[in-house]
């Protein structure tokens, strides 16, 4: 199974779509233990990228590194950055393809997490996007090891964001703003696993609308 690169548009165009519909649920999070901003910015990078995007076709590695100098230029905050990475990373292992198989969005994954990893400091348990991001991605590249079609792999991936989203409640933060809270950060949700999920499962469903055997 894969998907062609040229519908890059449709799947970058349906993160937009999906931070948009979440940008409210995404602010109240980060209101409880940060600024309150977190969707607002998300949505307002998104929505300058896909109001950039015109008439044209674009391919998946022009899209995502469109969304990555956006995001890196308009988004403000942490966040621009990490995603902007993720985003440049995706590009990186999808140029010059015409088609995306599992194998090759695995690498894409993993060249997403390397990266927002070596610029953020951030690991596993420390509550931020990455408790989210690398289940994700292990899953599906567990699913591609052994033997599962795409379909499958990116149910997996979903899962496991949300999965590792949720697990960020019980956390105490570590890094970034919120990391000043000590003890009192527990019990709520990390905004930036919150986001990361909401673009994985838009991704992924997105993917799943296009595939092809």
């Amino acid at each position: 199974m894969y998907f062609k690169s040229c519908e890059g548009k449709t799947i970058a165009l349906a993160l937009a779509e999906a931070v948009a519909e979440n940008k409210d649920y995404l602010s109240e999070i980060d209101g409880l233990i940060g600024d309150g901003d977190h969707g607002a910015n998300m949505n307002k990078g998104f929505t300058m990228f896909a109001s950039r995007v015109g008439g044209g076709d674009l391919d998946l590695a022009d899209a995502l590194k469109l969304l990555s100098r956006t995001l890196m230029g308009d988004i403000g905050g942490s966040m621009g950055p990490l995603y902007g990475t993720l985003f440049i990373e995706m590009s990186k292992k999808t140029r010059g393809l015409d088609n995306i198989g599992t194998e090759v969005f695995a690498q894409a994954l993993e060249a997403a997490l390397t990266g927002v990893k070596t610029i953020g400091g951030a690991q596993v348990g420390d509550k931020t996007l990455i408790d989210c991001l690398e289940p994700a991605v292990l899953a599906f590249r567990g699913s591609v090891d052994n033997g599962g079609d795409f379909h499958g792999a990116l149910e997996n991936m979903k899962a496991a964001a949300v999965a590792g989203r949720d697990s960020t409640e019980d956390m105490v933060a570590k890094v970034g703003r919120s990391s000043r809270l000590g003890e009192r950060s527990r019990g709520v949700m990390d905004a930036g696993a919150a986001s990361c999920c909401v673009l994985l499962c838009a991704m992924a469903n997105a993917i799943e609308g296009v595939l092809s055997d």
